[in-house]
């Protein structure tokens, strides 16, 4: 166990660029930004303390909200690269050799990348959005406090706001890491097999699929398949039914603690049975890329 927790600590010392050096430093630079806007007079604080001190807690909420959808964005697309570029690493920089000549197998190297890449690896992002939402909040009640009006949000509206945000998005994330573990496993699988060409290798296998159940059994054309159409749902992640009332409702009167109801109606809507079939798929398939993986460096 202490030998697999390593390789999954190894992950991230060998990652910590793309999730933490890298997300702080666009911390750094939007928080600067911001001040230098607010400092040298191109953001009017009077104007913009008064448009915070009318509007309620909801403009926050939202900005928020929209902020760590941006970060899971990033985070999204740097975890499909990881997959595609760590698991073939071992190989790129000659370090497989020393992995051979350790007591560890080539599928627990393989599955502490998969489990670093939904564990410790987004956990450090998770860190950062709640640093970057906590410097947002704070420096909205600077902005009131530089124009010259009340803290109209106060300590507890502001923590509100900040911790209902920071629930929805543990929850959001959590979700959908398990929801797109299969898809990161192939990418992983096809890097350890094909190196840097893992994510088109992945995205051609499903294809492949579909092209074949729709000249084996017929169809309008190749996207219009049982396969093709399974694969739309998992593309696509859970969200909870409150997103489409925020969507249709006015903006300005969400209920911004709405974090626990957030949560607890994702956790209920998401096909748990097909977590659970992806997750046997993901480890399915790098238990394959590692007996692959283990024959042709044995040879």
């Amino acid at each position: 166990m202490k030998a697999f927790t390593a390789l999954v600590h190894r992950e991230l010392i060998e990652h910590r660029g793309a999730f933490l050096i890298g997300p702080l430093i666009l911390v750094g630079i939007i928080m600067l930004i911001t001040v230098l806007a607010l400092t040298v007079g191109r953001v009017n604080a009077r104007v913009t303390g008064d448009m915070l001190n009318v509007l309620p807690l909801a403009v926050l909420f939202w900005a928020s909200l929209f902020l760590g959808v941006a970060w899971g964005l990033y985070l999204l697309a740097t975890l499909f690269f990881y997959c595609a570029d760590g698991f073939a690493a071992d190989k790129r920089n000659n370090a497989m050799l020393f992995w051979k000549s350790m007591p560890v197998s080539d599928f627990k190297v393989l599955m502490a990348k998969l489990v670093a890449s939904i564990t410790i690896l987004p956990g450090a992002v998770f860190l950062v959005v709640l640093l970057s939402m906590a410097l947002m909040l704070a420096t909205a009640q600077i902005t009131l406090m530089f124009s010259g009006l009340s803290a109209a949000f106060g300590v507890m509206g502001l923590w509100t706001v900040y911790w209902n945000i920071a629930l929805i998005e543990a929850v959001q994330l959590a979700t959908a890491l398990l929801w797109y573990l299969p898809f990161m496993a192939l990418v992983g699988a096809m890097g350890a097999v094909v190196g840097r060409w893992a994510i088109p290798g992945a995205l051609l296998l499903p294809a492949l699929a579909s092209t074949l159940e729709w000249v084996t059994l017929g169809g309008l054309h190749p996207f219009a398949t049982h396969t093709w159409k399974y694969l739309s749902y998992r593309a696509t992640a859970p969200e909870s039914t409150l997103v489409e009332s925020w969507r249709t409702g006015n903006p300005l009167t969400v209920d911004v603690s709405s974090g626990a109801h957030y949560a607890a109606d994702l956790i209920a809507i998401t096909d748990w049975t097909q977590v659970g079939i992806g997750a046997v798929f993901a480890v399915a398939v790098i238990y394959i890329a590692s007996e692959y993986r283990r024959r042709v460096n044995d040879n």
